[in-house]
C-alpha cells in the first residue's frame, strides 16, 4: 500500500501540468472529447487539435451534424483516426439520447458508441468527480513499482488492475488521486528514467528493494516506417487534401514499393468505414463519395 495518499495529493496540487482539459470550465462533453485523442497520442499533439474542436464543436449535436468526412479531415495527424469516426458516433448518440449531455456513471457511459471501460471511468471520475478506479499504462507502472515492488507492470489484467487501484482509492477525494496517480506515472515514475528523488511515495516497494531489474523480456518500441498505419495515413492524406473523389491511380502513387501492402491498407480504411469507393471507382473520405 502507498502509506500516505495525502502526500501524492499535495504533490500533484503544487505540480500538476496545465492541461486544458483540466481548467475550469471544461465540460464533460469536452473531457470525453480529450481522452478518445489521448489515447496512443502524446499531450502534445493533442491539445493544439482538442483546442480547435472544443472551439468548433462545444457541445455533441454541433458535432453530430456535421458530415463524417469533416470529422476525418479535421482530426488530421493525430493518428488512429477510426477514432474520429467513434467520437463522431458518440456525439450523434448523445444529441439524440442524452439531450446533448454526457451520462455521469460507468454504467451508462459504456452503452455510447466507442467508449470502453478506461474512457467510462475517466469520464466519470474527471468531469463528474466521481471516486472509481482509472487504470491506465502510468497508473498500472505506479502501482507495479510502489505497491508490488516490480519494475514493470507486466501484460494488463483489467479485474485485477481495477482492483489494485481500487485499494489506493482514499475515503475522501478519490477523483484527485486518481489523477494525481496518473499525472505521477506520466512525469515521475517514467518507463525509461524515473525520478525517484522527486517523487512523493516515501513507501515504494520497489525503491526499498534497491529498484530491481525487470525480469520479463524486453518490450521493442512498436515501429512506424514501413507499416500498414504509414501507409493508411498516407492514402488518407491523399483524401483529406482533395475536393472530391480522386482516382485510383493517385491512391496507387503514395505506397509504390509494395502494391500489395498498399492495397490491404486501402481495402482496411475502406472497412474501417473511413474511405467508400465511388460507383465510378474512386476513392473518398466517408460521406464524400459521387
Amino acid at each position: 500500500m502507498i502509506a500516505s495518499t495525502e502526500d501524492v495529493v499535495t504533490w500533484f496540487q503544487r505540480n500538476a501540468r496545465d492541461l486544458p482539459w483540466r481548467r475550469p470550465g471544461v465540460t464533460p462533453w469536452q473531457i470525453l472529447m480529450s481522452e478518445i485523442m489521448l489515447q496512443q497520442t502524446p499531450v502534445v499533439r493533442v491539445s493544439p487539435v482538442w483546442e480547435e474542436w472544443v472551439q468548433r464543436w462545444p457541445r455533441p449535436s454541433l458535432l453530430a451534424a456535421e458530415a463524417p468526412a469533416t470529422v476525418v479531415r479535421a482530426w488530421g495527424k493525430l493518428g488512429y483516426p477510426r477514432r474520429a469516426l467513434r467520437l463522431h458516433e458518440c456525439a450523434v448518440h448523445l444529441a439524440a439520447a442524452h439531450s446533448d449531455e454526457v451520462p455521469r456513471d460507468v454504467e451508462t457511459l459504456l452503452t455510447l458508441p466507442g467508449i470502453g471501460d478506461y474512457t467510462a471511468r475517466a469520464v466519470a471520475c474527471f468531469a463528474y468527480g466521481q471516486s472509481v478506479p482509472v487504470v491506465d499504462t502510468n497508473v498500472r507502472r505506479v502501482i507495479a513499482r510502489a505497491v508490488h515492488g516490480q519494475a514493470e507492470s507486466g501484460n494488463p489484467a483489467a479485474k485485477r488492475d481495477l482492483e489494485d487501484a481500487a485499494a489506493l482509492l482514499p475515503h475522501s477525494g478519490g477523483a484527485v488521486f486518481s489523477a494525481a496517480l496518473m499525472e505521477l506515472g506520466a512525469v515521475i515514475c517514467t518507463a525509461r528514467a524515473p525520478k525517484c528523488p522527486d517523487c512523493p511515495i516515501t513507501s515504494c516497494a520497489w525503491l526499498t528493494a534497491g529498484r530491481p531489474a525487470p525480469t520479463g523480456p524486453k518490450r521493442r518500441a512498436q515501429p512506424y516506417a514501413g507499416t500498414d498505419r504509414q501507409v493508411r495515413g498516407r492514402i488518407l492524406d491523399v483524401l483529406r487534401g482533395a475536393h472530391g473523389p480522386v482516382e485510383r491511380h493517385q491512391i496507387e502513387a503514395v505506397w509504390l514499393s509494395d502494391p500489395v501492402q498498399r492495397d490491404r491498407a486501402l481495402v482496411s480504411l475502406l472497412e474501417d468505414g473511413l474511405v467508400e469507393q465511388t460507383s465510378r471507382g474512386r476513392f473518398a473520405l466517408a460521406g464524400e463519395g459521387e
